[in-house]
């Protein structure tokens, strides 16, 4: 998990990620359109991403293509998230709950 926290705390990484969640499998060259990095930056930056398990390769002929890997960040919401949540919709829940029997 650590890892995971690692690469998503730098804005170059998150950028890209989020290009491949509006497009998923996409070559270094797509991906370093557009971008104020070298492409040898974005490919250091896909590096890290890939050894947090936030991104997948697949080499697709002389291409090799890069996915989103949504697990960590979801593991991240039910891990970190969520938990924080409960306590905030149980609080909610009895004041709608008091409100209600306070109507009758």
């Amino acid at each position: 998990m650590d890892e995971v926290f690692k690469a998503l705390a730098d804005s170059s990484r998150r950028s890209l990620l989020d290009r491949l969640h509006a497009r998923n499998g996409q070559t270094l060259n797509e991906l370093c359109e557009g971008l104020a990095m070298t492409r040898q930056a974005v490919t250091k930056h896909l590096a890290i991403l890939e050894e947090a398990n936030l991104i997948t390769t697949i080499r697709h002929g002389r291409e090799k293509l890069h996915y989103l890997n949504p697990v960590p960040i979801h593991q991240i919401g039910e891990r970190w998230i969520r938990k924080f949540e409960r306590s905030r919709l149980a609080a909610l829940n009895e004041l709608k709950r008091q409100l209600e029997n306070g109507k009758e």
